[in-house]
């Protein structure tokens, strides 16, 4: 029977405040985000965003638009994750933040696996059909495969480079660069794949290691009388005299048309037993050793005194084919740096071959260019007709040696230029084509010429652009200073046309030809490009049609996106908030693009604005696996983002990006992925014991004012201020890791060791309603907005998770449809800077006193730490400071007693309580059992229980 002397027994648990909230500790984020996704798109999220931000400053992040072929990897994965965590952070800073997602849908690898799937020899109109049904189905599934990624956009309504508008409007903008004269039409040699079968632009070149056969031909003199006089010599004594070029080119040397010499080197005629040779030189002594020859030098003169002289074709005595001769041109290309100082010109295949041979009159009708666009020798050609160029070098160097004009052989590793595409080498061929001009010349049909060069308007965008990180500034300066002239036309079936008629004879454009690009606009923007391809030029030219020819050509896939500001920005998606002109606040995309997107994009905007089209470039690195290299399927290292949110979540994704310095490349592997999880689990942990500790917090009722909070409540607001200042200035240049690196720091060290450790006492034990647990929990409150918001870029599954949940409150009040159509929140300002300091202090002060608990704890003389009394020794400043906490200081240092002592050091001593343990609070206090109706608890947790409650005034 009870009694008061025998009271029932009661459960102290049961009247703590324990923490309550139903935001589970696993996210299970594999098997619930795709929900989450689905519930966003019915909901039309991304609206409600555009709709909460009505009349706010626009941000716009231009997509660059990812090529419609093949499944998204991790690398796509990377772009769009950043882009999205971009875009939601200016959203949250209170931008009306605009992303629409474009696609690349033109252009070679379309054609090509239309190629594979349905065989060679389709008609143009077949493969246009194929092609885009094609096109169309790669996007819908990268689309659903980056929605799965918690990418928030215009997904009912993307841009499409294949869109009619669009391809009408890629027309308009080629039709605005030729009236500012930057277009012209001309034979150059270009960069030119076989596997494509179609010129290349610079920015679809990559390098890589290549062995070439190296020769060191010799042609014969074919005016010795000239070279003697040019040496000062009375003949030649009747000796043969050569010169003598080297090259890594063999498949070159049957289109020979001329050599190089600088004009100011000087050259050496060397007497040989393989007779005269005319060699630099600087170079004399490492040819001889390379040809096994001794020699003498017979005089030497400079290269301009040998300008025009005249040698015989290497092969000229072997088939009456090559009976020509090549005068020598002077050119400043050709250097003593190494080979012979002397260079071979076969216009049609090399930039500075072609310019020195057409500077000394050749005429484009007159240069040799034997190979096909195959890369197979015409069979017309002598000797080697019909042969690929590069099975045909050794049949070369073969001819050469039966012919006595090869000197030496060798193999010769170089970087080389090769098609980013199929990763084979390229050659320069020259071909009639297309080009945007960069430098002084006329264009054709120019109506209103641009006030200065392309070159020059393009580097001064460049100086107002912002770049991040700051490097890629001269990594683009350096490709716009010294790119040559844009070859922008394919000889391909799936593209924009270059909408021309060309006379047949004289290769002119048809007078009318801006009225018929405006017309052609206007039939591509009915029915494509396939209107243009199925046009009968003698709908538009009538009996004309006979002399002119449709050109077949379509624009480089580069024209396509790179003009995407001025059809998509101000054209098709205007009306989506991209109407206030050309220029998109940022664009992204990575580092390659330097030579790319971000390169073309530069070129059009500035022929067509005179401006860039962008206010700032970002660039990325790749995602590389867990060593560095680059993902292959052979190596079995690569790592599908499909796989990784079927197996951890989408959210692992997106954290891994935006805890990785993307400056450099982003390494990832299970390893890696792990970690991220790790990293994971305590942010979302802290988020649980946030929301689990507010729940019964109605701010309208329950929040307590700033001034009458506890200090260590306006501590952690102010050191919350203080990293969301922090934070923000990381959005602000689109910085993330650094933001996560401080998020984990302050979870697990500013709120996990010391704010909510200390913090449990007061929120589980004093009264419910009491000032004490309100104050904490107006902290508690705000911190969750705030951390909630800074999280809601990267982690936005998680934010959105526990949105509904925090902001519902405990009456379950109306909440915001998604935490991004909130702001960042604002904490109170002003005064923190003393209150900061004093609290760092407190903080390295309670380490100490940690250490020598654990000290004691590891010796067995205490177990948990409110088991310890302390005595704290103290200098004046510390022990005014500690004493400021009055007796909460037992409180902050999470034991039973803490006593100051007078001293110079600061120094801990411990010693086991002697008291009896709470049963409700566990502390360790002399009081315990002092009520008799409840014997084993504190008089402090009776007070809590039924009377006023106690007092705490700093914590």
């Amino acid at each position: 029977m009870n009694d008061a002397t025998n009271p029932a027994p009661v459960d102290y648990r049961a009247t703590l405040n324990l923490p309550d909230t139903p935001f589970p500790m696993r996210g299970d984020l594999p098997r619930r985000e795709p929900g989450w996704v689905k519930q966003w798109e019915e909901q039309g999220t991304y609206q409600r965003l555009r709709d909460a931000r009505i009349g706010a400053p626009r941000f716009v992040l231009h997509d660059g638009p990812p090529y419609a072929n093949g499944a998204l990897h991790i690398g796509h994965a990377l772009n769009k994750i950043l882009k999205d965590s971009i875009v939601k952070a200016r959203q949250l800073a209170g931008y009306d933040a605009l992303y629409v997602p474009g696609w690349d849908c033109h252009g070679l690898p379309i054609e090509n696996q239309i190629e594979k799937n349905f065989g060679r020899g389709l008609s143009r109109d077949e493969v246009q059909a194929k092609s885009r049904a094609y096109a169309t189905e790669q996007i819908a599934q990268q689309m659903a495969d980056f929605k799965r990624l918690g990418v928030l956009g215009a997904w009912d309504r993307p841009y499409r480079t294949m869109d009619f508008g669009n391809e009408a409007g890629e027309i308009r903008a080629l039709k605005g660069l030729m009236e500012r004269g930057y277009v012209y039409r001309g034979l150059k040699p270009v960069y030119w794949c076989f596997d494509c079968g179609s010129s290349l632009a610079e920015f679809e070149i990559e390098y890589a290691d290549k062995v070439s056969p190296t020769v060191d031909v010799a042609f014969l003199c074919a005016q010795p009388e000239r070279l003697a006089t040019a040496f000062g010599l009375p003949s030649l004594a009747g000796k043969d005299a050569f010169a003598v070029i080297w090259t890594t080119t063999p498949w070159t040397l049957p289109a020979n048309q001329a050599l190089n010499l600088n004009p100011e080197l000087e050259y050496a005629l060397v007497d040989t037993e393989r007779g005269l040779l005319l060699l630099a030189v600087a170079l004399v002594d490492k040819c001889l050793e390379r040809y096994g020859l001794q020699g003498k030098v017979l005089a030497t003169a400079k290269g301009w005194k040998l300008d025009l002289i005249e040698f015989h074709h290497p092969l000229a005595a072997v088939d009456p084919g090559y009976a020509r001769t090549a005068p020598i041109y002077l050119a400043d290309y050709a250097t003593a740096d190494d080979g012979t100082g002397l260079v071979h010109s076969a216009p049609a295949y090399g930039v500075d071959d072609f310019q020195s041979c057409t500077a000394h009159g050749l005429s484009h009708k007159d240069i040799l260019n034997p190979v096909q666009g195959n890369g197979v020798y015409a069979a017309e050609l002598p000797l080697f007709g019909g042969q690929f160029i590069w099975k045909a070098n050794p049949k070369i160097v073969e001819a050469l040696r039966d012919a006595g004009r090869l000197l030496a052989s060798s193999q010769f590793s170089h970087s080389y230029p090769h098609c980013w595409r199929h990763k084979t080498p390229v050659i320069y061929r020259a071909a009639a084509q297309w080009f945007v001009r960069m430098d002084e010349g006329e264009g054709v049909f120019t109506t209103a010429k641009a006030p200065g060069t392309l070159r020059e308007t393009a580097l001064a965008a460049i100086d107002a652009t912002s770049f991040y990180p700051e490097n890629g500034r001269a990594r683009l300066h350096d490709m716009i200073a010294n790119r040559p002239d844009w070859c922008i036309s394919r000889q391909r079936s799936w593209g924009v046309p270059l909408p021309f008629f060309l006379h047949k004879v004289t290769d002119a454009l048809h007078p009318r030809t801006m009225e018929f690009i405006e017309r052609a606009a206007l039939l591509v923007e009915q029915g494509g490009v396939e209107g243009w391809a199925k046009l009968d030029a003698r709908e538009w030219l009538g009996d004309e049609a006979e002399e002119y020819t449709k050109s077949s050509d379509i624009l480089d896939v580069w024209f396509d996106s790179g003009s995407t500001f001025s059809h998509v920005l101000k054209g098709s998606h205007a009306g989506a908030g991209h109407d206030s002109g050309p220029e998109a606040d940022l664009y992204l995309e990575g580092h390659d693009q330097h030579r790319g997107w971000f390169h073309s994009s530069l070129l059009i905007a500035c022929a067509l604005e005179g401006r860039a089209p962008y206010k700032g470039l970002l660039t990325h690195g790749f995602a590389t696996d867990g060593n560095g290299r680059k993902m292959s399927k052979s190596l079995g290292n690569v790592v599908a983002p499909q796989s990784v949110s079927e197996k951890l979540g989408a959210e692992i994704i997106r954290l891994w990006v935006a805890s990785t310095d993307y400056s450099g490349d982003l390494n990832i592997d299970d390893k890696i992925l792990a970690r991220v999880v790790d990293a994971y689990r305590r942010i979302r942990n802290t988020l649980r014991f946030l929301l689990a500790n507010t729940s019964d917090f109605d701010p309208a009722v329950d929040a307590v004012p700033h001034d009458q909070l506890l200090e260590i409540d306006r501590y952690a607001l102010a050191r919350a201020g203080q990293l969301q200042r922090e934070i923000l200035a990381h959005y602000e240049v689109y910085e993330f890791h650094p933001v996560v690196a401080k998020l984990q720091v302050y979870c697990s060290e500013d709120l996990g060791a010391f704010y909510l450790d200390v913090l449990k006492d007061r929120l589980y034990t004093t009264a419910p309603k009491s000032l004490a647990r309100r104050s904490a929990q107006t902290a508690l409150w705000q911190i969750t907005h705030a951390m909630l918001r800074w999280m809601a870029p990267f982690l936005s599954f998680t934010a959105e998770e526990a949105w509904p949940i925090f902001a519902a409150g405990p009456k379950g009040a109306p909440v915001s449809p998604s935490i991004f159509t909130e702001t960042y929140w604002r904490f109170a300002e002003g005064g923190d800077e003393a209150l900061l300091a004093k609290w760092q202090r407190i903080i390295e002060i309670r380490a100490v006193a940690n250490k020598a608990i654990e000290a004691v704890r590891a010796e067995g003389g205490v177990g948990a730490s409110l088991q310890a009394e302390l005595g704290i020794t103290a200098n004046d400043e510390d022990r005014a400071l500690l004493a400021s906490l009055g007796n909460d200081l037992r409180f902050v240092l999470i034991t039973s007693a803490a006593e100051l002592l007078a001293g110079t050091e600061l120094a801990v001593q411990v010693s086991p309580s002697s008291a009896s343990k709470c049963e409700r609070c566990w502390h360790y206090r002399a009081d315990v059992g002092s009520d008799p109706a409840h014997p084993t608890i504190c008089g402090r947790c009776v007070g809590n229980l039924e009377g006023a409650g106690e007092v705490r005034t700093v914590a």
